[in-house]
Order: C-alpha cells, then sequence, then structure tokens
C-alpha cells in the first residue's frame, strides 16, 4: 500500500470514529440537541445503533435548508451547553429569512485550525489586520478577529451589508450601490493609511479589486491576503496573482458558517490557477453528487453539487445539498480526502441568486 493509500485509509477511520462520536452526542438525552432528540422519535431505529460510519449517515436522509430558518433557535443548543455562552449567526447575503447557526466555540476552533495553513512570511505573527467585508450578523467578524488575535494580531473591520447591496441590486440602482461600495473602499483606505502595522488583509474579490483600484496594496506593505467568496474563480485567480497584488501572499478560501473553513491547495503553476480546496475533514465532508440524483457520487473530474456534512458537537448537518457546484478533486498529500476544484454557484441558479459585492 503507497503512502497516499495509506494516508486515506487513516482518514477515513478517522472520520467514521468521529461520525460514531458526533451521533452519540447528539442523540443521548443527555447531551444531545432538542432537535435531533425529537427528530429521533420519529425514526424506525436508533442512530445510536445503526449509524457506525460516514456511509451510514444516509440512513438519516437530508439535511433541509428550511428547518434552520426561524426558531426557535435554541432546538440548536445541544444540553451539554446550555448553561455556555451562546452566540447565534447568520448564513448568506440574500434577502430572504437567512439560516441561523449557533456557535460556542467552534468558529473560534475552525480559525485556529486554519491558522496553521498560514505561512509566517505572508501572515507573519504580531502583524495586525484588516477585516474588509460583511460582518454584523456573521460569524466572519468574530472568526477573521480571533484568527487576527491567535496570530498576536489586532483587526481592524470594516463592516459591509451584502442585503442592502443585493437590494440595491435588485431595484436596479447601480449607482447607489457603486456609492455605497466606494463608502466601504473609502473606510478600509483610511484605516490602512493610519495603522502602519496593518499587513494582512481579508476580504472579498469584488472588494479587494475596488480596493487596488486606489491604492497599491504591497506599497503600502501588505503582505497576506485571505480573500473569499463566490467570484473567485481561475481567472480572477491569475488576475489577482499577476496585476491586483503581485508579490503578495494571496490565499483563496471557501468557507460559510455551516462549515467551516475549507483549505486551499498550496499554489503550484501546473495548477494553471485552478482553485482546489479541501474541507476541514472530519470536523466537515464534502461530496460532489449528481445534481439530479444526489444518491451518486460524481466521478473525479466530474461536475456536482456540493453535499456538506458537518460534524462537531455543537453542530451536526448531516448531508445538506448546497447552492455550489464544483469538480471533483483527488486527495493529495497534505490532504487526504477529496477536494473541489473551481466552486461556483450551482448552474441553475445563476439567474436567480444575485451575488452581490462578493
Amino acid at each position: 500500500m503507497s503512502v497516499a493509500q495509506d494516508k486515506l485509509g487513516t482518514a477515513n477511520s478517522e472520520l467514521n470514529a468521529h461520525v460514531r462520536e458526533i451521533v452519540q452526542w447528539h442523540f443521548d438525552p443527555e447531551t444531545g440537541c432538542p432537535f435531533w432528540l425529537d427528530y429521533a422519535k420519529k425514526l424506525d431505529f436508533d442512530p445510536c445503533e445503526k449509524i457506525h460510519s460516514y456511509d451510514d449517515l444516509a440512513l438519516l436522509g437530508h439535511f433541509e435548508d428550511e428547518w434552520l430558518r426561524g426558531g426557535p433557535v435554541r432546538q440548536w443548543v445541544p444540553k451539554a451547553y446550555a448553561n455556555d455562552p451562546i452566540y447565534v449567526f447568520e448564513t448568506g447575503g440574500s434577502t430572504g429569512l437567512p439560516k441561523y447557526r449557533i456557535n460556542v466555540r467552534d468558529f473560534q476552533t475552525d480559525y485556529a485550525l486554519y491558522s496553521e495553513s498560514l505561512s509566517e512570511e505572508g501572515f507573519p505573527k504580531g502583524a495586525d489586520w484588516l477585516m474588509l467585508g460583511p460582518s454584523g450578523p456573521r460569524r466572519l467578524r468574530l472568526a477573521v478577529e480571533h484568527l487576527a488575535q491567535l496570530r498576536g494580531g489586532i483587526c481592524f473591520m470594516v463592516d459591509l451589508d451584502p442585503r442592502w447591496v443585493n437590494r440595491l441590486i435588485r431595484d436596479g440602482k447601480m449607482r447607489e450601490m457603486e456609492t455605497y461600495k466606494a463608502h466601504v473602499v473609502d473606510q478600509a483606505l483610511k484605516v490602512l493609511k493610519a495603522h502602519e502595522n496593518v499587513q494582512c488583509v481579508f476580504t472579498t474579490p469584488k472588494l479587494l479589486e475596488a480596493l487596488s483600484e486606489k491604492v497599491s496594496l504591497p506599497q503600502l506593505g501588505i503582505k497576506g491576503i485571505f480573500c473569499g467568496g463566490t467570484e473567485m474563480n481561475a481567472q480572477f485567480h491569475r488576475f489577482a496573482r499577476e496585476e491586483l497584488v503581485p508579490g503578495i501572499d494571496f490565499i483563496p478560501t471557501y468557507g460559510n458558517t455551516l462549515m467551516g473553513l475549507a483549505c486551499c491547495k498550496p499554489f503550484d503553476p501546473i495548477d494553471d490557477y485552478a482553485i482546489i480546496y479541501y474541507p476541514p475533514q472530519p470536523r466537515a465532508v464534502i461530496e460532489l453528487v449528481d445534481p439530479d440524483d444526489p444518491t451518486r457520487k460524481v466521478d473525479y473530474g466530474e461536475t456536482g453539487r456540493v453535499m456538506l456534512t458537518t460534524l462537531t458537537k455543537e453542530f451536526f448537518m448531516p448531508r445538506f445539498l448546497e447552492r455550489d457546484e464544483a469538480e471533483r478533486a483527488e486527495p493529495i498529500e497534505h490532504y487526504p480526502w477529496d477536494g473541489v476544484e473551481n466552486l461556483r454557484l450551482l448552474t441553475q441558479l445563476n439567474e436567480s441568486v444575485v451575488v452581490g459585492v462578493y
């Protein structure tokens, strides 16, 4: 057995053991959350007895989008954390009723693990950060700040309301949208010029482009950019590295409130700027499935819909069909499990979803 096969086998064993632990936790009357304890009463089997592996999660069906919209939000708080301080974060930037996810420490854990993937050269310890993007009720505000603090820095915040931007776009108020974007970018420029120790930035592709039209980030001393959003593709990746921020450690990322953060495969010219993400297994697993038949996992290189499973003691979300699609990527040495390449909005939604400033 090769090293890669050995690592893949180990990763699968660890995933299955983690699944058993999380299922036992969420379906135990002493530790589980009210939602899953009530859900178990509707089943004709005991999940703790029947679910022994990741594949066995299929017995629970698909997690439904609507379960997270509205309340009561405390139905998602595990009994083991009933007396802990509880955070609640919204997902997305659309104008409908948002999905809500409770957090205790997951957002800190996710970003602490992600921190280990960042280089000292691009994201120096002790450097300060600028977080330019949607904060407010989203976990990015606290999560990026935690990342900066964990690395010994201070995080400066410039807020952006994606719901307002999307409303302006839907109403055809493009001039107002551009004015709001300019307002946000202007605030970021003030931070960058006033605080010399800001060397790291989190932002979205569109905001990075708008910021780079006003100032040279390399000349301002920015060394690392952590960038994520639905507009992140190979074309923008090349544009960013070659024209917007040459010489800067540019790190694409894929993350959301439901999953945590996926790491990007280290940049290699041989990939032709393709962006390949690997989820934080075993805390989260991504499968790419046939959009017309979610029971079928697609082959390597084939396009599939993202099916996300989140497995933490704070949040259990089995087999949720996301609104994204990608090509299935093979495991690599550092991440011995499947990845996703060229992630993007699901083709069927291209005309109905506004991505705004992402």
